[in-house]
């Protein structure tokens, strides 16, 4: 009898700790099982006030989320992978003041004109802006910055008898001269020198071919997929060609460069040749400079074939432009270049101004299948301040997936968010997950039912 008590006590001695760790642990895990439902948590009714004010928000968006998990719960058919919320579109009325001008009031008569903010390669406007057309001497551009990237300012160039032979517009250098390469990058820019390009180029790229190579990739790099150099001073070659809106943007890449910046605003530059001293004083061409405050360039260009052509460029405390017009007129129409140019300017600087469009708006919570937590959190964050008219429009698509697979991790991209300006995507915002979720294994099982086991007893 003694040894049948003996047996008995240690068995009701294990009954009676599990059962109190069960009693002790039933409110946490209650509330642990309700948490990551993520339906109910200490601040429930302040989430039921925010749940209920993004259902204002947008009832269709949140009106799809319930019936998901209404029919996930449900088991009811498939879910298609992606959701694509519906678009949310900012509601402005039509505000253009009286003195605004549209974009079809301008009056141009370059063949091609386009205008462009700097800060972020965003077309304010454009007439034939992508089409490929010949671009003179605004290739000195290109010319200039792939030299200052590839060489030394102090290196010697030696001019070749090809590069003397070049047609005008000339610095006359002979056959054998040497110069230092910046003081020829003054004389390609200030008074676009045709044979000084030639002799840049040789010595950068090795040969004219190899320096077209140099300017060839750059445009590539710069998402220039319209712009194929043949030349480096711009005279009229079969395919060399650009468009306006590749010109701007390399004009936009070109004046964040200082270097760039000091040769193309100088008044002037005087220099000498090295072996036998003979001097040289190059003076700036550009009007433009003079013409509008905040003027910063940038290059003029005519040939037969592609007229009188010019890339601007102004900055303001707010902003900076780049304008480009090609074609603008053929002999003794020199001075239209100036007025399409300032009409572009003038159109930018009057009718755009800086706004925020990002929104930082409550994402619904997502899915989580096989998690040990049945809902993650999205989150999303960005700053998109830009130059907009006041009749433009933004549109916000955002894309998320129904339903994530575990485990998840936290800062995972898992959406995006799609900014539409009048119908245009301007940028995509990453979507990321906010915390890490495990996916439900053997461990987790256990342990859950222990949890329900001392929670029953």
């Amino acid at each position: 009898m003694k040894q049948k008590y003996i047996t008995i006590i240690p068995c009701i001695l294990v009954l009676f700790i599990i059962t109190a760790l069960g009693v002790i642990n039933l409110k946490s895990y209650y509330e642990e099982i309700l948490n990551s439902t993520g339906l109910v948590h200490k601040d429930f009714y302040q989430k039921l006030k925010e749940e209920n004010e993004r259902a204002i928000e947008s009832d269709v968006a949140y009106q799809r989320m319930i019936d998901y998990l209404l029919q996930d719960s449900q088991g009811n058919g498939e879910q298609e992978e992606d959701l694509t919320y519906p678009l949310e579109t900012t509601e402005e009325e039509d505000s253009t003041t009286e003195n605004a001008k549209l974009p079809e009031n301008l009056s141009l008569r370059a063949n091609a004109a386009l205008l462009l903010d700097a800060e972020n390669n965003r077309v304010l406007y454009e007439k034939n802006g992508y089409k490929k057309l010949a671009m003179a001497s605004t290739t000195k551009i290109m010319t200039c910055i792939v030299a200052l990237e590839n060489a030394d300012l102090k290196g010697i160039v030696t001019v070749s008898s090809y590069a003397a032979s070049m047609p005008d517009v000339q610095l006359n250098v002979r056959k054998g001269e040497e110069f230092y390469l910046g003081d020829l990058l003054y004389s390609l820019m200030l008074e676009s020198h045709n044979d000084v390009a030639v002799a840049i180029a040789e010595y950068v790229g090795g040969s004219v071919e190899g320096f077209a190579e140099l300017m060839n990739k750059k445009a590539k790099e710069l998402g220039c997929e319209d712009t194929n150099f043949v030349t480096p001073n711009g005279l009229d070659a079969d395919g060399h060609l650009t468009t306006a809106r590749d010109l701007a943007v390399i004009a936009s890449y070109a004046i964040k460069n200082d270097k760039f910046i000091n040769i193309t605003n100088a008044s002037t530059h005087s220099f000498k040749e090295i072996k036998n001293g003979r001097g040289f004083t190059v003076t700036n061409k550009n009007r433009f400079l003079y013409m509008m405050d905040g003027a910063i360039g940038v290059k003029t260009g005519f040939t037969g074939d592609a007229g009188y052509c010019f890339v601007g460029a102004i900055k303001r405390s707010d902003r900076t432009l780049i304008s480009v017009v090609l074609g603008c007129g053929w002999p003794p129409n020199k001075s239209l270049k100036w007025s399409d140019t300032k009409e572009l300017m003038n159109y930018g600087v009057d009718n755009f101004e800086e706004r925020q469009i990002f929104r930082d708006v409550d994402l619904e919570p997502v899915f989580v299948e096989d998690g040990q937590q049945k809902y993650e959190y999205l989150n999303m964050e960005g700053n998109l301040s830009l130059l907009m008219r006041e009749d433009e429009q933004v549109k916000i698509v955002y894309q998320v997936p129904r339903s994530l697979t575990a485990p998840v991790k936290e800062g995972a991209q898992v959406g995006t968010a799609k900014y539409y300006i009048d119908e245009v995507l301007y940028a995509e915002v990453p979507i990321y997950t906010t915390t890490t979720i495990a996916k439900i294994d053997y461990p987790y099982c256990f342990k859950e039912i222990i949890k329900m086991w001392g929670a029953e007893y």
